[in-house]
């Protein structure tokens, strides 16, 4: 008899999946928990193992298909049954044309938002909810074209496109009441240029071709990760007024430190100990000084997280995740060091699940593995701030002795920048923050003596 393998739900509200690979061919025999796919969602890729041994009869959703969860995607059978050895077409078999092991659950009540129909229309990427989010625009209330009518970037473009009838957004450009009266009325062609009525808006200048016509180029689709990562991208720089702030750290102190108790360290914990977790527990003290770096925005509301998660930027060959420690600040050095490489072999290994990169309340990203001076990265909503780590180098520094009197030592240097949102935290308080960070790194013995 055979057994159908289901498109699993990866969290709460992940309503749908793309398969990515498929391990095993139609005809292979499996065993119980052996890898047999790959899936990529909104939050993390993952590997699928087989729920039950015997051999794969057929694939039923094609690679780069993306489907609800509980769509059964292949069937396992005994071996004596015939394979059919094809696959599906891309919008592949609903999960109710089987008899799935375990069946979504059955549609609720229209204004139910947690049923399966209620998040593949309202919980659309990142994207298209940031966009709905400015526009004021009730995701319902627009039509989707996409799987199961899930609202697209392109649904709503041509949404707004309708006029203002369509939105109750605020205009595109405004300025203060206090200042407006003073501009020229834009339609006033004698008046100089001074700035922009309140209700003007600037139209978004046309796209530019890629490539010219008989350009020697190649093409290649982007992957679902890289279009997640375009999309929080530019909707993070659209939310967000990114300031930055560099500081230069004296690594030194942290590198006599780990030099003196790296070994007795992994034997005592079982784990290498690099820099990075020096600087999540001074970011983490940090975080408790100054909680507004800890906060995200709610509208005109600011909500200030109790519990302090830290995002670690993690580069794998295919993009970019960010696995989260959890009650970062309530670890030693020994249960950072370990949290942070367990999560960073796993995040490459494909094996994170999405409540381990999800819930960050502040990130850390570090170019310096790749010898970057200093890097200013985008800002994680719904975060408020991310710190940038750059490479630990020697250089010359002009020290001062206890007697006043100043000499060139070669000291260990690092360059780290604070990217935060202007919205909430001022420039002080972003110094503050990266003076209190330096402070510790500077001084702190972390424990360790």
């Amino acid at each position: 008899m055979a057994f159908d393998v289901v498109m699993p739900q990866m969290g709460e509200s992940i309503a749908e999946a793309t398969v990515l690979k498929w391990h095993k061919k139609a005809g292979d025999v499996i065993a119980k928990d052996e890898t047999l796919y790959e899936i990529s969602t909104d939050k993390v890729d993952a590997e699928i193992p087989a729920p039950a041994a015997g051999t794969l009869l057929e694939i039923l959703v094609e690679v780069n298909a993306t489907v609800p969860v509980g769509t059964v995607v292949a069937r396992i059978g005994d071996a004596s049954e015939k394979p059919s050895g094809a696959t599906a077409p891309a919008a592949a078999t609903p999960a109710a044309a089987h008899t799935p092991v375990a069946a979504p659950p059955a549609p609720l009540a229209e204004e139910d938002d947690n049923s399966l129909e209620g998040r593949l229309r309202t919980k659309s990427s990142p994207l298209v909810r940031e966009m709905a989010k400015q526009h004021g625009i009730d995701l319902a209330k627009v039509s989707g074209s996409g799987q199961a009518g899930r609202v697209t970037k392109e649904d709503l473009e041509a949404y707004l496109a309708k006029g203002p009838a369509a939105t109750t957004a605020a205009p595109a450009l405004s300025i203060a009441p206090s200042i407006a009266p003073a501009l020229p009325a834009v339609h006033d062609p004698s008046a100089p240029t001074m700035g922009l009525a309140p209700s003007m808006s600037i139209a978004p200048a046309p796209a530019m071709p890629a490539f010219a016509p008989g350009e020697r180029v190649k093409v290649e689709p982007m992957s679902r990760m890289r279009k997640i990562i375009a999309d929080n991208m530019v909707a993070s720089r659209r939310t967000s007024a990114h300031v930055y702030t560099v500081f230069e750290i004296d690594m030194t102190h942290v590198a006599q430190l780990r030099n003196k108790h790296k070994k007795a360290f992994e034997a005592q914990f079982g784990t290498k100990l690099s820099f990075m977790p020096f600087v999540m527990m001074a970011a983490c003290k940090a975080l408790r000084a100054y909680p507004i770096v800890n906060a995200s925005v709610d509208g005109d509301n600011i909500v200030y997280k109790q519990d302090i998660n830290l995002g670690i930027a993690v580069s794998l060959d295919w993009g970019l995740i960010v696995p989260v420690v959890k009650n970062a600040d309530m670890m030693n050095l020994g249960g950072l060091a370990r949290s942070l490489n367990d999560l960073a072999e796993r995040a490459r290994s494909k094996q994170l699940k999405p409540d381990e990169i999800s819930g960050g309340t502040f990130t850390i990203t570090n170019p310096g593995v790749y010898g970057d001076t200093f890097g200013l990265p985008v800002i994680n909503q719904p975060q408020v701030a991310i710190q940038g780590v750059g490479a630990i180098v020697k250089r010359p520094v002009v020290i001062t002795g206890p007697d006043g009197t100043d000499f060139i030592a070669i000291r260990q240097v690092m360059f780290s920048s604070l990217g935060f949102d202007h919205r909430i935290i001022d420039g002080a308080m972003g110094d503050l923050f990266m003076a209190f960070v330096k402070k510790e790194l500077e001084n702190s013995t972390f424990g360790l003596e």
